[in-house]
């Protein structure tokens, strides 16, 4: 029989180990100085702490005492591993930690802002995602290009484009290089929720991490954990291959390639904002050259170091994820709810993870709201000297009370 603290929820524990990157319950048993079979029964769900332990769980997990009284934000749809099979399954459960607290934020913000209407077609009409042919993967890429009004020349920033049409994405430093991006649909709010690796990160893998994201949510809304785990070379694959369309789509791209040398596709990775890696693989799958000139081409792409760097790598902006930044901001720029609120109130883990997945200044919970620089709009003179226009901006409605 359960005692201790009412409404604790065990999972929850579970979730705020691994989001602490505390590899046991042996670890956290000696961080507390209680035994570990105490530790186990709490996460187990056979005993709930007592108060003091709670509090002392809290302080050691960086989470507020209600943490723990709230409910998992998980999906019973599965999650997308991009390096499922390499990586370590402690790394695996940080990861999903970070998307559960995505979901959490993206819920709560939903109380005060209407986010963009989700706009992702059901490509497949009731069909399963094995009876896809590549050619149906093209076609679909360039369909939904067109449905988004994206034109058929270079997408730029495909992370605007995934908010734009309603998934929610957070970015964060994931502390390793086996993982990139992982991608679910979340139950309650019946979206993707969308979480990419910043770790050395640049423009054209940030290009390609988001699209491959974007391939899972549109091809694989519905694969069951069972098919996941059974078919994930396949599914990767499928995933990868959207990407490649959404980003080179076959009918103006591959008229551009002037010669099918490196020399060539880095010419072309300034326009389209792709790496000559990716552009190869690309070729590849379009049976424009054989693979002993990929291989070839590969080794001198080693040779020259770009595996480590290619060049313009450092030269453009990564674009960060903006809707959930911005939807903050404006709950508390608008005096809808303090950060005092939200802290005590509706949040319950530690201020820095929120800033940390929303992409928020470090401290910025910290900042009186009127520490802010005092900014006035130009006057129509100045205005006429031009200041080059931002990137993509989602217009965001206060919901009603």
């Amino acid at each position: 029989m359960r005692v201790g603290t009412p409404g604790f929820v065990p999972e929850r524990l579970v979730e705020a180990r691994a989001a602490r990157r505390v590899q046991s319950m042996k670890e956290l048993a000696l961080m507390l100085g209680v035994s570990p079979s105490s530790v186990s029964r709490w996460e187990t769900g056979k005993q709930a702490p007592e108060a003091d332990a709670l509090t002392e769980l809290a302080k050691a997990l960086r989470v507020r005492r209600e943490f723990f009284l709230r409910p998992v934000f998980d999906s019973p749809r599965p999650m997308f591993y991009r390096k499922l099979v390499s990586t370590l399954k402690r790394d695996r459960e940080y990861q999903t930690s970070q998307l559960s607290w995505l979901h959490e934020i993206s819920h709560v913000l939903q109380h005060y802002v209407d986010f963009p209407e989700l706009d992702i077609p059901d490509v497949l009409g009731g069909s399963s995602y094995s009876q896809l042919r590549d050619e149906d993967i093209e076609d679909i890429a360039g369909e939904l290009r067109s449905h988004w009004q994206l034109g058929e020349g270079p997408c730029t920033n495909v992370v605007a484009v995934l908010e734009k049409i309603g998934c929610v994405v957070g970015s964060i430093e994931m502390g390793t290089s086996k993982l990139d991006g992982i991608c679910s649909w979340s139950k309650s709010e019946d979206r993707p929720h969308i979480l990419l690796a910043s770790d050395k990160m640049n423009l054209p893998r940030r290009q390609m991490d988001a699209a491959h994201e974007l391939g899972h949510a549109v091809l694989h809304r519905n694969v069951s954990a069972k098919a996941l785990r059974d078919d994930l070379p396949e599914i990767e694959r499928q995933a990868f291959r959207f990407a490649s369309a959404f980003l080179m789509p076959q009918t103006t791209y591959v008229p551009e390639v002037p010669n099918y040398s490196l020399a060539g596709l880095l010419s072309l990775k300034e326009r389209w904002r792709v790496s000559v890696k990716a552009q190869i693989k690309r070729l590849v799958d379009l049976e424009i050259i054989p693979q002993d000139h990929a291989t070839q081409l590969y080794k001198t792409y080693s040779a020259k170091g770009w595996n480590r760097q290619e060049p313009m790598d450092k030269e453009w902006a990564v674009p960060k994820p903006r809707m959930l930044h911005n939807a903050l901001c404006l709950i508390v720029d608008s005096g809808t709810r303090s950060k005092e609120d939200l802290l005590s109130v509706e949040f319950t883990m530690h201020p820095g993870d929120i800033e940390n997945l929303v992409n928020l200044p470090s401290g910025w919970f910290s900042k009186k709201t009127g520490d802010v620089v005092s900014l006035t709009l130009k006057t129509d003179a100045a205005r006429e000297t031009g200041a080059p226009a931002g990137g993509s901006v989602i217009p965001f409605s206060r919901r009603e009370s």
